[in-house]
Formats: C-alpha cells, sequence, structure tokens
C-alpha cells in the first residue's frame, strides 16, 4: 500500500517537457495581444513588482522558475515560443524565440 500511494504522489509531480507557443506577460494584466500598448504595460507591471508569467497559446497561465526570468525580460509582451519543463504551474525555459 506504502509503494502505492508513493508512486502516485511521484506520479501527480511529474514533469512535463515540450514547447509551447504563448506570450510572455504580466501577473497583473495577462496581456496577450502583443501589440505595443500590451507590451508596455507588460514591461512597466513587470518592473513594478508584477511577476513575469508565460500564457499559452489555449490561455494556460504558467509561472516563470526564477532561473528562468533572465531569459524571458527581453521578450516581455511578445509571442514567443519556448521550450522547458512544466511541473504544476511552474515552467522552467530553456529557450526562448520569437514568433
Amino acid at each position: 500500500m506504502k509503494r502505492l500511494l508513493a508512486t502516485l504522489a511521484l506520479g501527480s509531480m511529474s514533469v512535463f517537457a515540450g514547447s509551447w507557443s504563448g506570450v510572455i506577460s504580466d501577473s497583473k494584466c495577462k496581456h496577450t495581444d502583443a501589440s505595443e500598448k500590451s507590451i508596455a504595460c507588460v514591461q512597466g507591471c513587470v518592473k513594478k513588482g508584477a511577476d513575469a508569467v508565460f500564457i499559452t497559446s489555449d490561455n494556460k497561465v504558467l509561472k516563470i522558475d526564477k532561473a528562468s526570468i533572465d531569459k524571458v525580460t527581453p521578450h516581455l509582451g511578445h509571442k514567443v515560443t519556448v521550450t522547458g519543463d512544466v511541473k504544476g504551474d511552474t515552467i522552467t525555459i530553456d529557450s526562448v524565440s520569437m514568433e
């Protein structure tokens, strides 16, 4: 029984590696249109303390882990494709490319 519970617990913490399209946005406004106005808003919100987030093309909001922040900062507000790993509601980003 303990093995079964341990296996189920590990399965619920699984990591999904892959590639996703979406927008680097902020936790306050969550803009996804990548317009000039939205890009400026996202940059301003992050500068004022909002967390950067990745919003997938199907509108799932993922927190960006602290190790990945420097990779996404130049892309705040932009549509991008990222590769990395998702664990729960947090993404660790290996690479970012503009769409």
